[in-house]
């Protein structure tokens, strides 16, 4: 078993190359091995590209050694057609005899079809190496298809004392709590997850554009909580050419006329109902297919998720300074996974249990 966890681990290393192109698409890792000698690897491609077993199977230019070789993958092998065809059915073509699965794809239109089909092809097949392993390296695709919502990030700055806003400002803008490298970080976290997340208060106050400025990376989709409509039509979140969903009231998106905004799509939940603003929010998202996102604030957006049980990770930066007053940080209780120092900043990760 040992061998196989260290082919498996292989995968789980490399498929993390996908990580922030292959939404909504899991990022899925492939390794294939002939003569105990890894000959060829692969990753799934940005979404509407190959998957990872295609990948890999395209780089051998002697496919004659594919009869006596392993193909490893983080997760089964998918059976329908999608934007390309099954890559079960590419296995069985090439005659590979054996496949090593991390877990089981929890997807309906697959979930054991892969395996079923490559075992009726006469394929061996062994799952569960690194099970668990796998799975937490595909958190956002099992989060989407099993809680039917995003893998849900929270994200905050907070003083030395507990504020993540002064209470009064002069201008229009951030008032950086962190130091410009744990800001590069956030745009480095921005770019590998499909959306970004803010309340109307941080647009109106911040005018933030949520775009990845200090990093190389696609740029994520923009959702904005507006209730009433009220934001300026010239914010910098309504810049560029990425889509911006903007949810709001039914009776304002009624009034409102397609030409609202060119790059926008309005929605529109109840917002009476006060105990699921955020479970409506996550429906709607996953009505638009995003397995991820990360929320930025502020903090009565944050602590409405927080309340509502609908998070996953939090990743709060303490800085240096403090403030005499000002928006205290939210309140949520979560396991510690990991801490670091950034210069003079502090980053502590938490996860919901």
């Amino acid at each position: 078993m040992k061998i196989h966890e260290k082919y498996i681990k292989r995968c789980i290393e490399i498929a993390k190359n996908g990580l922030g192109a292959t939404a909504p698409n899991p990022m899925v890792g492939c390794v294939i091995v002939y003569k105990n000698q890894i000959i060829s690897e692969g990753y799934t491609s940005a979404f509407g590209g190959n998957h990872a077993e295609v990948n890999a199977i395209s780089k051998i230019k002697d496919l004659s050694v594919l009869k006596s070789a392993t193909l490893y993958v983080t997760l089964e092998p998918c059976s329908h057609y999608g934007k390309t065809p099954p890559c079960s059915n590419l296995i069985i073509e090439k005659q590979i005899p054996k496949v090593v699965i991390g877990c089981v794809d929890d997807n309906p239109l697959v979930a054991k079809k892969g395996i079923a089909k490559l075992e009726a092809a006469g394929c061996e097949v062994m799952v569960g190496v690194l099970e668990a392993e796998c799975k937490a390296h595909h958190k956002r695709f099992f989060t989407f298809h099993n809680k039917k919502r995003p893998y849900i990030i929270l994200k905050w700055a907070e003083t030395k004392n507990g504020y993540i806003a002064p209470d009064q400002k002069e201008k229009q803008e951030p008032v950086w709590i962190t130091n410009r490298y744990s800001r590069q970080l956030v745009h480095k976290w921005r770019a590998e997850e499909q959306a970004i997340l803010v309340g109307t208060n941080t647009v109106l106050d911040d005018d933030p554009s949520l775009t990845v400025r200090d990093w190389t990376g696609k740029q994520p989709l923009k959702i904005v909580l507006d209730h009433s409509l009220k934001l300026p039509k010239d914010a910098a979140v309504y810049r560029g050419i990425e889509k911006v969903i903007v949810i709001s009231s039914k009776e304002n998106v009624t009034k409102s006329n397609d030409s609202f905004l060119e790059n926008t799509i309005l929605e529109s939940i109840d917002w009476q109902d006060h105990n699921h603003i955020a479970q409506q929010i996550c429906d709607t998202l996953y009505q638009h297919h995003i397995n991820s996102v990360i929320i930025e604030g502020g903090s009565k957006t944050l602590q409405t998720f927080i309340d509502e049980n609908l998070w996953d990770e939090a990743r709060v930066f303490t800085g240096s300074n403090t403030f005499n007053d000002g928006i205290l940080a939210p309140k949520f209780s979560g396991r510690l996974i990991s801490e670091a120092n950034i210069l003079t900043d502090n980053l502590s990760i938490y996860n919901n249990d």
